[in-house]
């Protein structure tokens, strides 16, 4: 079974739509196996979005990002990162397509309620950024 990150984002928060987005996600089949709600630091951004530090855009995700308290979790199922992608849609929510979490409820690029790892490698590396082994579990046990 393979895994993947979730973060629902400040605006996802802050519009009460937490709720109405994991039960989209569960309903593709995949499982919670992680779950909590942080507030992300400096430190932590500036990790997760260091592929993005030299766009000039990179100081407005930071803020967005650190406005509010986020809620993380890691999904587990059958080929998790693709079909959390496919429920996502584009990352511009303008683009993204009817039916998808982005293209019914985000509004733009930023503010598209969302982060989802963008392949396996990608998720392993994410999952142990915001997770430590013991707040993953197996399906209500813990591994």
């Amino acid at each position: 079974m393979e895994k993947t990150l979730v973060l629902l984002k400040p605006d996802c928060v802050s519009r009460a739509l937490v709720g109405t987005v994991i039960k989209r996600i569960e309903e593709s089949g995949l499982k919670i196996v992680g779950c909590k709600m942080i507030q992300l630091s400096a430190k932590i951004l500036a990790e997760h979005y260091a592929h993005l530090a030299d766009k000039p855009f990179f100081p407005r995700i930071v803020e967005f990002m650190g406005s509010t308290p986020v809620v993380a979790l890691v999904f587990e199922g059958e080929n998790a990162v693709q079909v959390l992608r496919d429920v996502c849609g584009a990352t511009d929510s303008t683009k993204a397509g009817k039916g998808t979490i982005r293209g019914d409820l985000g509004k733009d690029i930023q503010e598209n309620l969302i982060h989802a790892s963008d392949s396996a490698q990608a998720a392993q590396v994410e999952i142990t950024r915001f997770f430590s082994p013991n707040e993953i579990f197996a399906y209500g046990k813990r591994k």
